[in-house]
């Protein structure tokens, strides 16, 4: 009855859908996602699709993840005159639609579903910016514990990954790059694109000379 995937790929891209459905409607809503899978699963790209249904006393909504392999084929189907269709029966029409582009999991979720997540290019120079001064930093604060390289570098990277997704890209990557990452409808390109790939460059280049003033001039690991 429910599409599912079979296979786990991280470069697929999701979006989540949530419907609030009234009580009596449950069995309705069901045929009603037959119908959107059968619509849905003709379009190129299409990887299955998953259905939560509500949990008393913690969500209250049903929950529909669709898959596709690009952003292009995902949002080839959310501007599709058979989702416009299936979209005007009223009962299940209070909707929320939230697109996630699993190449760095929420890391680059927006929260704007009214355009395609970053291409696998600019998410990586992201990452690229934001991970550089993390490693640095926390690679000068453990240093004088005098680890091992192996554990050293477990140690560091679950650093990382924690800094990361909670510190770095949420207030230094996006915040600095969101402009460049999801650029509005109007914005001049290439020139948008090549200006925010120099300045991520300027950035790390600066990092660099700190970084280089600092454990060589002034100061040595141990």
């Amino acid at each position: 009855m429910i599409a599912r995937e079979k296979q786990l790929d991280d470069a697929l891209v999701t979006v989540v859908v949530t419907h609030r459905v009234p009580a009596d409607q449950g069995d309705a809503f069901l045929e009603w996602h037959k119908k959107v899978v059968e619509k849905e699963s003709k379009y190129p790209g299409f990887r299955g699709s998953e259905v939560f249904r509500p949990i008393e006393g913690l969500q209250d909504d049903w929950v529909i993840a669709y898959k596709f392999d690009t952003a292009e084929h995902l949002d080839a189907w959310l501007v599709s005159e058979h989702r416009r269709e299936l979209l005007e029966d009223p009962r299940f029409g209070d909707f929320k639609l939230r697109k996630i582009d699993h190449s760095f999991g929420n890391w680059f979720a927006f929260g704007d579903s009214a355009q395609p997540p970053p291409s696998n290019f600019k998410t990586s120079i992201a990452v690229w910016m934001g991970l550089y001064p993390t490693v640095v930093f926390l690679t000068v604060l453990t240093a004088p514990l005098g680890m091992p390289l192996w554990l050293g570098m477990l140690v560091g990277n679950f650093l990382s990954s924690f800094t990361m997704s909670y510190f770095t890209m949420s207030y230094y990557g996006n915040h600095i790059l969101k402009w460049w990452l999801k650029p509005s409808p109007d914005a001049r390109q290439p020139s948008t694109n090549i200006r925010g790939l120099l300045l991520v460059l300027a950035i790390n280049a600066a990092w660099a000379l700190v970084f280089y003033l600092v454990t060589v001039k002034f100061w040595s690991l141990p």
